[in-house]
């Protein structure tokens, strides 16, 4: 039924013309996505708080977010309803692409929120263990990667920026690769969701980010011009990167800092993986280490940390990941968060700089 409400309408009545235009919907999207948070967000957070949904803190984390437990979270649900009815609504729902994202989104959501439920359940930090949440989250990744590389027509090539003759065939070995990037770019969001809208505002630059980029692969006369792989199709998504714009800026209305609702891993999780697959079926997966700079700073934070202390015994930061380093360090909570914003918009022009620097 919503099928036959917007998208298909300017094929029987004139005055919706203007939905032939991926443009158009995509700004109504955006703005769909907004006001459905808005309205929501208010309503999400009473029903929460009463069925005391609350944010449970780590005891080995900075001593200043004892005082930020018991603050609703699993928001992120507040961002994937938002985003997704707006895609439905506006979305050509014949194209491929769109569903295949919408199923991942849904798959790595599934995923967060059984790891926050549990945490819930048991009172406590520990959800699913790192594990099974890895296992889980390979599963789904490898589907999606087999269902890319299985459509006819899709290139399996990594195109690098700045040279244009650079473009390797990994053939099967695309698949691995593209669930590498899933998992890890879900990881890399999740693991930067640890102060008051630190997370949710580089997603908002790199969404935006590769909102340009599927328009314009999706566009055969643009992808010639900026010389980059024309993906019939995958233009659509510029519809759903909008909606995730706008979905996460109503949501960082309320998760502002001092944050009134968490995201949770039932958003984090999926919305990484969201964009590694924009990133993946624009063909610019490559430029998302660019464009997502600050998640993968943080997750490498992590990982050097890890590696320094089990063979030095010897930590390189006060703490990971490295936002809390800085918090260590005496820096407010306030000035990180915007600082890091700050280095996400930067990242983001630095990735759109390659369309035309080849």
């Amino acid at each position: 039924m919503l099928y036959h409400l917007l998208y298909p309408l300017h094929a029987s009545h004139t005055v919706f013309n203007v939905f032939r235009y991926i443009t158009f919907r995509t700004l109504i999207a955006a703005l769909t996505a907004l006001v459905i948070s808005f309205l929501l967000g208010p309503w999400l957070i009473r029903r929460l708080t009463a069925r005391q949904i609350g944010q449970t803190i780590r005891p080995d984390g900075p001593q200043s977010h004892l005082a930020k437990a018991g603050t609703p979270t699993m928001g992120g649900t507040l961002i994937l309803f938002s985003l997704l009815i707006a895609t439905l609504l506006l979305a050509d729902l014949t194209n491929f692409y769109v569903w295949l994202i919408i199923g991942v989104t849904i798959g790595f959501a599934t995923i967060g929120f059984i790891d926050d439920y549990g945490k819930l359940r048991r009172g406590n930090a520990r959800g699913l263990s790192g594990r099974a949440k890895l296992l889980a989250q390979i599963g789904v990744a490898l589907v999606a990667a087999v269902i890319l590389y299985e459509k006819p027509g899709f290139s399996t090539a990594l195109v690098f920026p700045f040279f244009k003759d650079v473009q390797p065939d990994l053939g099967i070995w695309y698949i691995p690769f593209a669930a590498f990037v899933l998992v890890g770019a879900s990881n890399a969001v999740n693991l930067t969701d640890g102060l008051d809208g630190l997370a949710i505002g580089p997603v908002m630059t790199t969404a935006s980010t590769y909102l340009v980029f599927a328009y314009v692969t999706g566009h055969v006369k643009l992808a010639e011009y900026l010389q980059i792989p024309y993906v019939p199709g995958v233009g659509e998504l510029a519809i759903f990167c909008g909606a995730l714009v706008c979905a996460g800026l109503g949501f960082l209305w309320f998760n502002a800092y001092p944050a009134t609702m968490f995201m949770g891993d039932v958003g984090s999780l999926p919305l990484g993986a969201a964009l590694a697959l924009v990133a993946l079926v624009t063909k610019q997966e490559m430029v998302l280490a660019v464009a997502g700079g600050v998640f993968v700073v943080e997750a490498l934070s992590v990982i050097f940390q890890v590696a320094s202390f089990k063979l030095r015994r010897k930590r390189i930061l006060l703490m990971a990941p490295i936002h809390h380093h800085f918090e260590l360090q005496g820096w407010p909570e306030p000035q990180i968060i915007v600082r890091f914003w700050i280095a996400s918009i930067v990242c983001a022009l630095l990735a759109l700089s390659t369309l035309k620097l080849r």
